[in-house]
């Protein structure tokens, strides 16, 4: 296959896929041949979405009649204790074991090639790349992209793209999904819950899954020492309420150092941005996760006054208008100034 980046590219980016978009997706996966091998690959440090929506349909597609079936990640093959219980995780390999040159790739959730780290390679060496997303900021960098940003989590694309090939959502794939889509609509607290996700959801609690389970599992359990580190990382957070042309900012910060003191692993970090974004007096709330020495997993969230997408895709990274991230490099000091250097120009003006 030519490279997936200069192939002509079907489903443009920031564009709901037309009915082409999803015709030329069924039929990759229609004619697959005989004994074709599947790669899925999600994001580098994959949260419930990315994870979720790619055992799902690593699940569904074993339902379809695919038998060799791998998923991966780039980075460390660790998955988050809260998501351990997913159904499907038997399907995940270490990136390093993932098939160099399968006949078809399928990327879940990220919203760039460089999401997919290590991985993004085998966008050029498979027989052909399918992109399934939901962030407005993606370009399209697969031969076939349904890429929606209309749609509340990836799981929702994915769902539907099993609905055309006939499968069945059956219990397993329905939980892979509903942590997804609670992981992604804030167990349905964000603007991006609409009828239709309830609806979805209905449809997968059908399945008898239960919801308070999976909420517990997945939300409401935290090592103690996680809860040690949230107190002493949210006690060095910085308020800014002239930034953002006074709509406020606030921010902080977790070293390595920090993960080490408390001995956790860097996925408890993930939940610490919901704890920030609550400060009534900032529209815009940053969390910065040490990755490496001068290097920094930056996750921003607004209230609705500033497009934080547009700040990370000027930094690097993308996401949407009221969650989005990148990769920040330098001292904590230096990204922040970077980060506070767009947040004007991403103010959202009120329509008229």
């Amino acid at each position: 296959m030519t490279s997936a980046t200069s192939a002509p590219l079907a489903g443009a980016a920031g564009v709901v896929p037309t009915e082409a978009d999803w015709a030329a997706a069924e039929a990759l996966l229609r004619d697959l041949p005989v004994g074709a091998r599947v790669l899925l690959i999600c994001h580098v440090n994959p949260d419930g979405d990315a994870l979720g929506s790619m055992l799902g349909f690593a699940l569904g597609l074993r339902q379809f009649g695919v038998r060799e079936v791998q998923a991966t990640f780039p980075g460390p093959p660790e998955v988050p204790e809260p998501l351990h219980g997913l159904p499907g995780l038997e399907l995940l390999v270490p990136a390093d074991a993932a098939d160099p040159a399968p006949d078809l790739v399928i990327c879940f959730d990220a919203a760039s090639e460089s999401r997919l780290g290590e991985l993004a390679g085998r966008l050029s060496s498979a027989g052909a790349a399918l992109v399934l997303d939901h962030h407005a900021s993606n370009p399209g960098f697969g031969t076939v992209n349904l890429v929606d940003p209309g749609a509340a989590a990836t799981s929702v694309v994915a769902e539907r793209l099993l609905a055309r090939l006939g499968v069945v959502v059956d219990r397993e794939i329905a939980e892979c999904f509903y942590v997804a889509l609670t992981t992604d609509t804030g167990s349905f607290r964000f603007a991006a819950t609409t009828p239709a996700v309830h609806e979805m959801a209905a449809r997968l609690l059908a399945t008898g899954i239960s919801p308070g389970d999976i909420s517990r599992r997945v939300f409401d359990t935290r090592p103690f020492g996680a809860v040690r580190l949230f107190g002493e990382v949210l006690g060095r957070a910085r308020l800014e309420p002239t930034a953002a042309a006074g709509r406020g900012f606030v921010w902080t910060f977790a070293t390595l150092d920090d993960l080490a003191r408390h001995d956790q692993r860097p996925y408890v970090l993930e939940a610490l941005i919901d704890s920030v974004r609550c400060t009534a007096e900032a529209d815009v709330g940053c969390v910065l996760k040490q990755t490496t020495s001068g290097e920094w997993a930056v996750s921003m969230r607004s209230k609705g006054a500033v497009d934080v997408s547009r700040v990370a895709v000027a930094l690097g990274g993308g996401g949407h208008t009221f969650a989005a991230g990148f990769t920040g490099r330098g001292t904590v000091e230096q990204v922040v100034e970077s980060i506070r250097d767009h947040l004007d120009a991403a103010l959202i003006q009120p329509t008229s």
